[in-house]
């Protein structure tokens, strides 16, 4: 294939590589000793330095990889809009964290999730979430974003599926490129090289993102032709042999689809189980939550994941429409009778055939991007939760500098396991729906335990650590049986019928071993759940962390209203 890339192009790359690592590198001889949390908390926490902007833009970039990009152009090709459910829900449990979790978290002063646990619970409870939060940064995070940005790379440089390059298989060698290239920023600079680099490399991503969109419907013609082509032609993959779409796209622009879908995502299925997922993604996850636990204090704590909130209403425009209008290009032979084969090449088809020289470049750029903020931000949060949960527990007097070393080490080794684990995702229909099935199958249990823990002054630690053993091994069979293809259903209402039994089983176990509150736990749960919406909020307009919530809230129920 003809990918039209031109010096310019590889010279805007390149340019861009040298850039993003130097400025990690950068980072690293910035950061002074003796300042607010030593060598460490600079290392891990960027010395509890972070505003809000930056927390909300961190966050944005941490959750936003080339899954975003690729994925949800590869799911609305096949399905239209309705994938973007996954973004503006992630808006409800921004306002969660916002209004709930940060604040304890701020006050537990805890460097780690699993560390708040073992305040609030026990010691066995830190145990399980630390080897979930690394399973989760290294596999879900990183393997599937270094995964689907070689994927890119590889259609754009034109390369088949199977080709090699010295001998190596392409896929591979990217993976390891991109993943080497992050890991050694982030090894030196730390959680500053990584809001750093996340900063601008959200610019960038976004760049990429909106022109690819705004090309794409000036050539559509508007929005009212593309709802013309969609309802009035059959789908694009119809006529593909082995795609098994028999469906109309009438419905694409739609984002609540009624039971029967194909999309196997109906309005019922969103609205139960995606805050399963989303409060362990957003609320619980060392990885996400990271920034805000690096937060100069509660209130930036607090309207950081508001700001995120409002930056997640973009993406359904630029990063899942950009499919939608795809289709209706092919659908109107804008492209000469040419059309991806498979949904997957979806975005790859976009860059190629819309984008003028030096875009194209500025694309790849992007692709590059993405994955390498994701990959940056697991692996920082990953030296987090061994330097803090496996080694200074055990060693309580260990020296900061000692504490930077093994985060370093461990960053090393996340990188060459992640490299490992990313081809697993091939395994999977689509990536998209590959990384949330394996949320819905391990976020349960650390979603009901968080719940309850912070909510109910009477949950127990033996109750927490029953609950999470108990929730990890029916996700685990869960797991097994959908990987064996014994029983593929809907993956949305597994994870509530998951939480639900794990919420059962610790309000049962909870009676069955009851427990006094521990004292330095009694900060960390909410006597009353009205209490964070009372007192003063330090701050007018927007700056009111409330008034904030209560926008986020406006702002979405009004998108839904529109595309419903």
């Amino acid at each position: 294939m003809n990918t039209g890339m031109t010096q310019l192009d590889w010279g805007i790359i390149l340019l861009y590589l040298l850039a993003v690592v130097g400025l990690g590198v950068a980072a690293g001889f910035l950061r002074r000793k003796g300042e607010r949390g030593g060598e460490g908390g600079h290392y891990f926490l960027a010395g509890n330095t972070l505003t809000w902007p930056v927390i909300g833009l961190a966050m944005f970039a941490a959750n936003i990889s080339t899954v975003h990009l690729v994925s949800l152009a590869e799911t609305a090709y096949k399905f239209g809009l309705v994938f973007g459910n996954f973004e503006w829900m992630a808006g409800f449990t921004l306002i969660l964290l916002s209004l709930f979790f940060a604040p304890l978290y701020l006050r537990s002063k805890v460097a780690t999730l699993p560390d708040f646990l073992e305040r609030r619970f026990n010691r066995g409870c830190r145990d399980v979430l630390s080897a979930v939060s690394l399973f989760s940064a290294i596999v879900i995070h990183m393997g599937v974003a270094l995964y689907t940005a070689a994927w890119v790379l590889r259609g754009i440089l034109g390369l088949a599926p199977g080709a090699t390059i010295l001998g190596i298989d392409a896929l591979m060698v990217f993976i390891i490129l991109l993943g080497l290239l992050t890991g050694i920023y982030t090894m030196l600079g730390g959680l500053l090289a990584v809001v750093w680099t996340e900063s601008a490399q959200t610019v960038l991503l976004l760049v990429g993102a909106i022109v690819i969109t705004v090309v794409g419907y000036l050539k559509i013609g508007g929005w009212n032709e593309l709802a013309r082509a969609l309802a009035s032609h059959p789908h694009p993959l119809a006529s593909v042999a082995g795609s098994k779409v028999t469906w109309a796209t009438g419905n694409f622009l739609n984002m609540a689809r009624p039971s029967g879908d194909p999309s196997g995502l109906a309005w019922y299925s969103i609205i139960l189980g995606y805050p399963v997922l989303g409060i362990w993604y957003w609320c619980c996850d060392q990885t996400i939550v990271q920034r805000v636990l690096a937060a100069k204090d509660e209130r930036h704590a607090r309207l950081g994941p508001l700001f995120c909130a409002f930056l997640k209403i973009w993406p359904v425009f630029f990063f899942v429409l950009p499919g939608v209008i795809c289709v209706a290009l092919v659908q109107k032979n804008a492209f000469g009778g040419e059309a991806p084969q498979v949904a997957a090449d979806t975005y790859t088809f976009l860059i190629t055939h819309l984008l003028p020289v030096g875009l194209k470049g500025l694309v790849a750029a992007a692709m590059l991007a993405a994955a390498m903020q994701t990959c940056s931000a697991a692996l920082n949060s990953t030296a987090t939760l061994v330097a803090y949960d496996l080694f200074k527990r055990h060693r309580p007097d260990i020296s900061d500098h000692k504490l930077v070393t093994i985060g370093k080490v461990t960053t090393v080794a996340g990188t060459v396991l992640a490299i490992v684990a990313s081809p697993l995702f091939a395994h999977y229909t689509t990536i998209f729906e590959g990384i949330n099935k394996l949320i819905s199958y391990i976020a349960p249990p650390i979603t009901a335990v968080f719940l309850l823990g912070v909510f109910w002054k009477r949950a127990s630690g033996k109750s927490a650590f029953i609950t999470l053993l108990a929730g990890m091994g029916m996700g685990a069979v869960m797991f097994i049986v959908d990987w064996q293809k014994i029983y593929q259903g809907d993956f949305m209402l597994i994870a509530f019928l998951l939480l639900a039994a794990c919420l059962g089983v610790m309000v049962m176990t909870t009676y069955m071993f009851p427990e006094a509150l521990k004292p330095e736990a009694k900060s960390l749960v909410w006597e009353d759940w009205r209490e964070p919406l009372r007192g003063p909020a330090h701050g007018h307009g927007l700056g009111n962390y409330r008034l904030a919530a209560l926008a986020v809230v406006g702002a979405f129920v009004v998108l839904y209203l529109i595309f419903r």
